[in-house]
């Protein structure tokens, strides 16, 4: 029996939608659950960003270089796509009114799809339409409950992913930024492209770095020597980054973060144009 394709496209065809985990009108997000090959999956959809034509540099007065949305030319930017109009309602000088727009995969996608799959219980639980509570972490509470839930979650697997991107080259043509040796290990990090960001539009930049130390899986577990390494890695990012994007974004334009708890249980830093939605 031949095995079915497992590229993105013929995975997406084969999805069975099951039930809408989440939709958010504000971030124009949805998450999907459903089934490949009776197999858990989903999918999440997010609406993109308009796009212009080019962004270009001119220096500025205090001698940085300034991103400069170029022009609308293109028959895809800004609103030269608007293909069909409709009034809602006018008042004195405002207009409110609905449109279609002309899309392209290459000049003007519709949206991006992230898709997990199989998808374990975890995953869906993550993905569900949250009820958020404030929480106070005793010491107590960390030892009894969140540390031996951390030791479950990095020793059945769940972070071989992060490993073949540190080790095994996996998405190695995405990764932006590398300092590795065997030498430093300790020092190493690799930066690459998170899974929210469409990869295109820089007022939605959002990367992360991650290390290669393996001691640290939480900010807990940071100590007072991890001071200066800290620093250091902080220092370094806002350096590296404006160059991998010819400088149309800045330094202190970069929202640099860690989030507890984080999402996998290896030390990753989160990088994001302070723009974009989610860094606020």
């Amino acid at each position: 029996m031949s095995q079915l394709p497992t590229d993105f496209a013929s995975l997406i065809k084969r999805f069975q939608f099951v039930s809408v985990l989440d939709s958010n009108p504000q971030t124009k997000v949805m998450s999907l659950l459903g089934t490949i090959d009776n197999k858990d999956a989903i999918i999440t959809a997010e609406k993109t960003h308009f796009l212009f034509d080019e962004t270009v540099r001119r220096p500025s007065q205090d001698g940085r270089s300034t991103p400069v949305l170029y022009n609308c030319e293109n028959e895809y930017s800004c609103i030269n796509g608007i293909q069909e109009l409709k009034e809602i309602t006018s008042n004195d000088i405002y207009y409110w009114g609905l449109s279609v727009i002309k899309q392209n995969m290459q000049s003007n996608p519709t949206a991006k799809l992230n898709l997990i799959w199989p998808a374990t219980p975890i995953h869906i639980k993550k993905y569900e339409q949250q009820s958020f509570h404030l929480v106070r972490e005793t010491p107590e509470m960390y030892k009894r409950i969140v540390q031996p839930y951390i030791e479950e979650m990095c020793n059945n697997g769940r972070l071989k992913w992060v490993n073949n991107i540190l080790y095994e080259g996996a998405e190695s043509e995405r990764v932006v930024y590398k300092d590795f040796s065997e030498e430093n290990k300790d020092d190493g990090f690799l930066i690459l492209p998170d899974m929210k960001w469409d990869g295109m539009n820089l007022d939605s930049l959002y990367l992360v770095a991650i290390v290669y130390r393996t001691d640290i899986k939480t900010i807990r577990d940071l100590r007072y020597s991890d001071k200066k390494w800290l620093i250091n890695l902080n220092n370094k990012i806002r350096s590296i980054i404006p160059g991998c994007y010819n400088y149309a974004v800045h330094p202190d334009e970069l929202r640099i973060l860690v989030h507890y708890q984080p999402s996998y249980y290896h030390f990753h830093i989160h990088i994001v144009n302070n723009k974009a939605s989610w860094s606020r």
